[in-house]
């Protein structure tokens, strides 16, 4: 009889642990088991699909119009993708200068970067026809011209050098300033110490113009006028202004020797990975958001100017005599850059210039 009680209840605590749970070497599910929600709150939407981080940076500080438009960039491409792509965004050369973030993209160890045209002509040639000197007559003819026909072939060399572009916003025209003198005239470039970017073109059109042409990165520039390794510069007046080298330049020329575009660069390796909707949003984005960037720069570069000689800079007026001798000075310059280039599309592009002033 006790035999049998005892089977019993060996029986009995038997189903009892079981009903508890497994034993104690069992490992558990998950490291933190899932709550459930609270009565009358609705779960979180489901996501389909991996969150995309594009990382995007430019040499420029964040109050200029380039860092503006990158923020809205953001705006349109986080709403439209529904947070599922997320863009983080860097200013004033953090993540290198313009060759540094170009080779990154390329890559793949870096999204979005939106350089000037002078140095992707160090991957893709052809982009030096943008850096001619007085080439553009106006940033009206300029926005024709890049946004058609002529502007998207360009663009479609970049894929090759794993790139894709999407659009071109604005950096404009290029104005002169050094802290030796007045310049009015081609002579007044003589020795000059004017630091360039990095572009062969750029550096033989100033030599050819009497000036003594240093490259070098962005990011060294101020300190460099500073402590007189150079004596000058060349940028958009929203540029010189918003970096401040009006503290250590005393003199602003409207040489307006070249209008240079932005170009919105992404890497291939990324876009490709994208969905073709997605594809979609991002170029639409850089798209409008280029729109709005250039309608900033204007405003900004017509105000800066002011702001500049409300700073103390002399601000010298080039003459249309003066600025004709310039061009005739660097036409040889030009010539032998569009052999390299191919003259066919040079041809294309003056052409399209052509129609754009009709």
């Amino acid at each position: 009889m006790k035999k049998k009680l005892l089977m019993f209840l060996f029986a009995v605590m038997a189903v009892f642990l079981a009903a508890c749970g497994g034993g104690a070497n069992e490992a558990p599910a998950d490291d933190a088991p899932a709550e459930e929600a609270p009565a009358g709150d609705e779960a979180p939407a489901e996501t389909t699909g991996e969150t995309k981080t594009i990382r995007a940076g430019i040499g420029l500080n964040d109050q200029h119009p380039q860092y503006k438009g990158l923020l809205r960039f953001k705006e349109i491409v986080e709403e439209k993708s529904n947070g599922q792509i997320v863009v983080e965004t860097y200013h004033s050369g953090q993540l290198g200068d313009d060759r540094t973030m170009t080779e990154a993209l390329q890559l793949g160890s870096q999204e979005v970067t939106i350089p000037s045209t002078a140095p992707i002509a160090n991957f893709v040639p052809e982009y030096n026809v943008f850096d001619f000197p007085f080439l553009f007559p106006s940033e009206e003819v300029a926005d024709k011209v890049l946004d058609g026909e002529v502007g998207q072939e360009f663009l479609d060399m970049l894929p090759n050098q794993n790139l894709v572009g999407l659009a071109y916003w604005e950096n404009g025209f290029r104005d002169l300033t050094n802290s030796k003198r007045a310049v009015a005239t081609a002579e007044d470039f003589n020795g000059l110490k004017i630091r360039t970017m990095e572009n062969e073109l750029h550096l033989e059109a100033f030599r050819a113009l009497g000036a003594n042409p240093t490259p070098m990165a962005f990011t060294e520039l101020f300190a460099a006028m500073q402590q007189g390794t150079v004596d000058g510069q060349e940028n958009p007046y929203a540029t010189i202004y918003l970096q401040k080298f009006h503290e250590v330049q005393d003199h602003v020329s409207n040489t307006h020797h070249i209008y240079s575009p932005f170009v919105f660069l992404m890497s291939k390796t990324f876009f490709d990975g994208l969905s073709e909707e997605q594809q979609q949003i991002v170029k639409d984005a850089a798209i409008e958001a280029g729109q709005y960037q250039r309608e900033l720069n204007r405003e900004a570069n017509s105000e800066y100017l002011q702001s500049l000689q409300d700073e103390g800079m002399t601000y010298t007026e080039i003459s249309d005599e003066a600025r004709q001798e310039m061009i005739e000075i660097v036409q040889p310059v030009l010539d032998k850059y569009a052999e390299r280039v191919g003259q066919d599309i040079v041809d294309r592009v003056y052409q399209a210039i052509e129609d754009a002033q009709e």
